[in-house]
């Protein structure tokens, strides 16, 4: 792309960066606009932009050109995230919501693995500009699949009007909602743990356990499925364990391992496969409890600007990523201390978002079960 565009590779890595803040402040922008004039619109117009957007890359004639396509592509497809999350919780409440939360929970679990192997097979046969051209095609699916399946699921009778007061009266809203607070952050913190894991494991596998690119990807497949396998057995339990017991266990999992991780890494400074991986796996499979719970439970306490609540969350979902990049870089590629310390430290706050609920007696039944 350097090459093709005459221009440097921290310009090319620029276009990544533009392209996530998007993913970010497009949900900060859509979700509270959605709470007042419906989601099927706003979400067939962000399948119709991201599609546009995605050509626009295709087509780019310069690197000025492709940021601005990829932002575009960014804000847009942020706002299909935040409008996905905002059906859910209009049409579904409680576990059913937990469980449909977890289901996209599996998909993202498998798209990290299949997307860059798609990726790259693709990548001799066509370059970068047909992956792109791939993209726009993944785009008209979308909006076909909008078009002919998703209803409208925010009725008139429960929109809010629009304009910066109701904005500010659903912010309030939100934010005033001491146990929306606390899942939300325990949502966001999972997903902190999370990007460390996605940001740092390339360098920690191969750069400090020496494995090869080959072996990597065996190992990040490897941590994909577990997560994707505790978010099925999320699934499978709703229904007759609870959202919040899934939820704190979870948290519990993830904390528990990160310290074990920090263990050996930090503290014995083992370079031993077995001692940092095994850790790794637990860590990482525990996000497969906690994002969907997490979610429905964060959503299910804002039902009136659901799709405010959702953009917080995801505001603060890609705001934290954003900050955690850096930091789990900034020793270097040759240590595995940064993603070991990040960890088990998001596993903690995470842990203290929930325990900050018990002031009030909120998660008192959380260890009951149903049924």
């Amino acid at each position: 792309m350097a090459d093709s565009l005459d221009t440097s590779a921290a310009s090319i890595q620029l276009t990544l960066t533009t392209f996530m803040a998007g993913l970010g402040i497009g949900q900060l922008i859509i979700g509270p606009i959605s709470d007042g004039i419906g989601r099927r619109c706003l979400l067939l117009g962000a399948a119709i932009v991201t599609t546009l957007g995605s050509a626009a890359c295709a087509l780019a004639p310069s690197i000025e050109f492709l940021i601005g396509a990829r932002l575009i592509q960014g804000l847009s497809g942020g706002a299909a995230i935040v409008l996905a999350r905002a059906c859910i919780a209009d049409r579904a409440r409680g576990d059913g919501a937990a469980k449909l939360f977890s289901i996209m929970m599996i998909i993202g679990g498998i798209a990290p693995v299949v997307a860059p192997l798609i990726g790259g097979a693709l990548l001799g046969p066509v370059g970068w500009r047909g992956i792109f051209w791939v993209l726009t095609i993944a785009g008209g699916v979308m909006v076909a699949g909008v078009i002919t399946l998703v209803p409208e699921t925010l009725p008139p009778e429960r929109r809010h009007g629009g304009g910066l007061k109701a904005l500010a009266l659903n912010l309030g809203y939100v934010t005033g909602s001491r146990r929306y607070l606390g899942y939300a952050l325990s949502f966001i913190f999972g997903f902190g743990a999370l990007f460390s894991y996605i940001a740092a494991s390339p360098f920690v596998v191969q750069n400090v356990l020496g494995f090869s690119p080959s072996r990597f990807s065996m190992v990040f497949a490897a941590n994909a499925v577990g997560m994707v396998l505790a978010a099925t057995i999320t699934t499978r339990l709703l229904g007759r364990v609870s959202a919040r017991t899934l939820l704190i266990f979870g948290v519990s999992l993830l904390s528990t391992s990160g310290a074990a991780l920090f263990c050996a890494a930090a503290i014995f400074n083992s370079t031993n496969p077995a001692a940092l991986l095994i850790p790794l796996f637990f860590s990482i499979s525990s996000i497969g409890f906690i994002m969907g719970n997490a979610t429905a439970l964060a959503q299910g306490e804002v039902t009136e600007a659901a799709g405010t609540g959702s953009a917080l969350m995801g505001a603060g979902q890609f705001g934290l990523a954003a900050v955690v990049s850096p930091i789990v870089g900034i020793a270097g590629p040759d240590t595995a201390i940064p993603m070991a310390v990040s960890i088990p430290t998001f596993g903690l706050l995470a842990a203290v978002a929930l325990a900050s609920l018990t002031r009030s007696g909120d998660l008192e039944d959380s260890l009951s079960t149903k049924g």
